[in-house]
């Protein structure tokens, strides 16, 4: 084995003095952690020294990243330190374009095409390593590509070398990930080889945070200018600007052009942006000009910005989250880890002593790393991936398992797209998509599309939904029309207001080729909605966008809800002008005013958020006008017919219907005169768990049993609970046998709950209720006197002659509560309350006695109550009764 000598221009760097530990790792246990900062050479050194590796032989090593922008950069760098061009011994592979020969030993790929690689030749042929970089930022395609080679390395290739490299990653659980590589060797961690970095000291300052609440992006670009013209004013070098995205760049970028000096230039770099911009913000800057680069989370790690003394952060980023509940995903700006913090500011300790300027307040806690993708994206792409694999999520070792929930909606889009079978088996369509690396969306549209000969047309519009936007436009004044997208893919102005972006339009004409050539048909370059010179095409044609959409977004047809209408998620129109609809999958969704959508009664929906700004519904984003027709032609299978009974909150009515529906969408409806009686009991159950049982008939001695027996519940659990809360919970269970002849919400008046509230008890046991909790008892002067059942107590209010002779007071429950007694004056005020009688005469009984008698001087007041006689009368009249 003869060591590749680390070229001259890069001896130097922290990772070269490393360089033989990681060798030894690779060749001794197959596989290696390298945990090295930004700009130490692990990048492009690493792979360099592997070329003269005995295991290696003739094999190619394969590095990935992240990022497009990020492949061709290392892979030139790499290049120069040989002395050669970009595709001779290093070359690099990403979408839309590719730089190898037969002599390229080293391709850079993105983390998807290895994944791709994967699952054309499982044993990865010819391939001696997998290095894979910038491992901390956990990407869905990252962790897909090494679950699989993982498993290609367990079972076809024990000789594969597998390496994970980062800056700011706590090694123990990538290390473990990795172990076990070589056949016959024990189980182990992978080893980890640490280079220490070579960086100046960095000032950290905070000035200032953006604005809480409202537009955080909006706010960041306020405080990064400002920030920016401070550090120019500051440092004699270069400024590298975070934002979380596009918008607030091009923005920043706008607004400094006219605030720096004629010997600053201003340049943005984002992962949109064309390749000879990129480059343009990558290349040093001239003798006696500086640079400020205003770059998204792209320029966090694997680029190396030239130059840079000095950082703004504005401390956000731009994350894909996926809601399983509703299928859709929406981009949140959000704050950035503190791992992200410090890899960001380090950049401004590359040449010297450097600045980093933060745009939050000191005080702000941020998460210590950032979450893995796995955990918050849509999975559909990777279950479709798994299952082609030939396995399924459970049998492949993850970092990070995937989530149940997540898989779950992600199998059940597949099964709607015909990807895989209800046993979860890859179809033949599901392999056919797998193999064009798009998402199952898009690969469906263009499988179902070529089958039907709609190649070409296909190819454009699913280039367009690979995009961001091939227009800008001011927030409030972008339309959704995915026709203006054709349009302008075709070559066509857009309308006014809004903007081509030329970078992706020619990125989408790259693809829209690349899937019509591999499709094996006639490409038109100009979209289903143009002419090949890009003159718009009639307006029957235009409907066709919507029926190719149809196989991509089945879930997401929808319908325009008329002005007014209830439902889900509210009226048809709002006050603001928006138009509402309806879609499949019962969402809610709204469009902006004056779109030129907004008059079509049936869409289809590429793009929408999941809500926001305290609404329920999404905005769309992305959208094709289709009709009834089509939408019947295409989902006809999934068209239902079914009786319909339910309670509806709006009308606080039953409406009982037969309905023809796509989903939520309802295609016809026809009113049910007899609706199937389990159905109609339902949906009246609905309505009492809506407005409660004072829908029902209440009476007086419902209300007297629910008291009773819940006063013997509290004591005795056995015995039912007829509070409201508990009778709504099993409403399901009881109202049926209720209802008799009740067909309306207004019927139910007529069920009477003490017969609910009986049958509960068991007629066998009210018998029992009214011994252990009497309504009434009789006191001693013979009259029956009502008991008043409370939450803690049963209480007998008596007028304190009516208990003279007694020595104690009455009990319930079988002699197991005492009664408490309010003794009352003659006047029936309380002077007493007790539970115990007998100690009530003989203690303070005294003191009421010298306070009331002269009060009421006409009542007894004997002087041994515990031994007289009880009265009801004055003692007149019991002077006149006696003989």
């Amino acid at each position: 084995m003869t060591p590749v000598p680390v070229p001259p221009a890069a001896a130097d760097l922290p990772v070269a003095g490393v360089l033989d530990d990681v060798r030894a790792a690779l060749a001794d246990a197959g596989s290696v952690v390298v945990v090295a900062p930004p700009g130490s050479g692990k990048t492009t050194l690493v792979p360099l020294a592997l070329l003269g590796e005995s295991w290696l032989g003739d094999g190619r090593i394969v590095v990935t990243e992240p990022r497009r922008l990020a492949a061709r950069a290392a892979a030139q760098r790499m290049a120069e330190l040989l002395g050669e061009p970009v595709g001779r011994t290093v070359g690099y592979s990403v979408r839309q374009e590719r730089r190898t020969s037969a002599s390229t030993r080293i391709e850079v790929v993105t983390e998807g095409l290895l994944v791709r690689r994967l699952q054309a030749d499982p044993s990865l042929d010819g391939i001696g390593a997998v290095l894979a970089d910038e491992v901390h930022e956990r990407s869905v395609d990252l962790d897909l590509a090494l679950a699989m080679a993982l498993d290609a390395r367990d079972g076809l290739r024990d000789d594969l070398r597998l390496g994970a490299m980062s800056a700011t990653i706590d090694p123990t659980p990538i290390a473990a990930w990795l172990g076990a590589p070589r056949s016959g060797d024990a189980a182990g961690p992978a080893p980890v080889v640490t280079a220490e970095g070579r960086t100046y000291p960095v000032e950290v300052r905070h000035v200032g945070r953006p604005r809480p609440g409202g537009d955080r992006g909006r706010a960041a670009v306020d405080a990064a200018v400002d920030a920016t013209i401070a550090a120019l004013g500051e440092i004699d070098g270069g400024v590298l600007v975070f934002l979380p995205g596009e918008a607030e760049i091009r923005r920043v970028v706008e607004r400094l052009a006219g605030r720096v000096t004629s010997s600053v230039d201003v340049v943005a770099l984002y992962g949109a942006l064309g390749a000879d911009d990129q480059d343009r913000a990558l290349a040093p800057s001239p003798a006696g000009r500086r640079k400020v680069v205003v770059a998204s989370a792209i320029a966090e790690s694997s680029l190396t910005v030239p130059g840079i003394a000095a950082v703004v952060d504005a401390g956000l980023a731009r994350r894909p989250r996926h809601d399983p509940g509703s299928g859709l995903s929406r981009l949140e700006t959000v704050p950035v880890s503190a791992a992200s913090a410090d890899q960001r500011a380090g950049r401004a300790g590359r040449l010297g002593p450097g600045l980093a300027l933060r745009l939050w307040d000191p005080t702000d806690r941020l998460r210590p790393l950032d979450e893995p993708e796995i955990l918050s994206a849509d999975l559909a792409g990777l279950a479709l991936e798994v299952a082609a694999w030939g396995t399924t999520p459970d049998e492949l070792r993850w970092l990070d398992p995937p989530p149940a929930a997540a898989l779950a909606v992600a199998g059940e889009l597949l099964v709607a797209l015909g990807a895989i079978d209800d046993r979860g088996r890859c179809t033949a369509d599901g392999h056919a998509m797998v193999a064009l690396g798009a998402h199952p969306r898009i690969a469906h549209l263009l499988v179902r599309a070529a089958a039907a000969g709609h190649t070409g047309e296909a190819a454009d519009l699913a280039a367009v939904l690979s995009e961001n936007d091939l227009v800008a436009a001011p927030a409030g004044d972008r339309s959704a029309d995915l026709g203006i997208r054709l349009d302008v893919l075709g070559g066509r102005r857009p309308p006014p207001g809004h903007e081509t972006r030329r970078a992706a339009v020619a990125r989408a004409r790259r693809q829209a080729r690349a899937w019509t050539g591999r499709l094996g048909g006639p490409g038109s370059g100009s979209g289903p909605g143009t002419g090949r010179r890009g003159q718009r095409k009639d307006a029957a044609d235009v409907v066709d966008v919507g029926r190719l959409l149809v196989w991509a977004y089945p879930d997401r047809v929808a319908r325009r809800r008329p002005t007014g209408a209830g439902g889900p998620s509210g009226a048809g129109d709002d006050p603001g002008g928006e138009a509402r609809y309806l879609l499949a999958n019962g969402r809610g969704a709204r469009l902006r005013p004056r779109d030129p959508l907004a008059g079509e009664e049936w869409l289809v929906v590429a793009s929408l958020d999941g809500g926001g700004d305290g609404r329920a519904d999404g905005r769309i984003h992305l959208a094709a006008a289709t009709s009834a027709e089509v939408v019947v032609d295409e989902l006809g299978d999934r068209v239902l017919e079914a009786d319909v009974v339910r309670w509806d909150e709006q009308s606080g009515e039953v409406v009982a219907q037969r309905q023809r529906s796509l989903g939520a969408i309802v295609l016809r409806a026809s009113p049910l005169d007899t609706p199937p009686p389990e159905l109609l009991a339902s949906a009246l159950a609905d309505a009492v768990r809506s407005r409660g049982l004072d829908l029902l008939g209440r009476s007086d001695a419902a209300r007297d049993l629910a008291t009773r027996v819940g006063f013997l519940h509290g004591i005795d659990p056995s015995w039912p609970d007829l509070t409201d809360d508990a009778l709504v919970a099993d409403v399901d269970d009881w109202l049926p046998r209720h209802l008799g002849t009740a067909r309306r919400v207004r019927d139910l008046g007529r069920v009477d709950l003490r017969n609910v509230m009986a049958e509960r008890v068991g007629w066998q046991r009210l018998a029992e209720v009214d011994r252990l909790a009497p309504t009434h008892v009789e006191l001693p002067t013979g009259r029956r006197a009502a008991l008043r059942y409370e939450e803690d107590r049963v209480v007998l209010s008596v007028r304190l002659q009516e208990m003279l002779g007694a020595s104690a007071g009455p009990t319930v429950a079988g002699g197991r509560v005492p009664v408490t007694l309010e003794l009352l004056s003659p006047a029936r005020r309380p002077i007493q309350v007790t539970t115990d009688l007998a100690g009530f005469w003989a203690g303070s009984y005294a003191q009421v006695r010298a306070e009331m008698r002269g009060r009421y001087p006409k009542h007894p007041w004997p002087e041994d109550p515990a031994n007289a006689t009880p009265t009801t009368r004055t003692k007149r009249a019991e002077g006149r009764r006696t003989p």
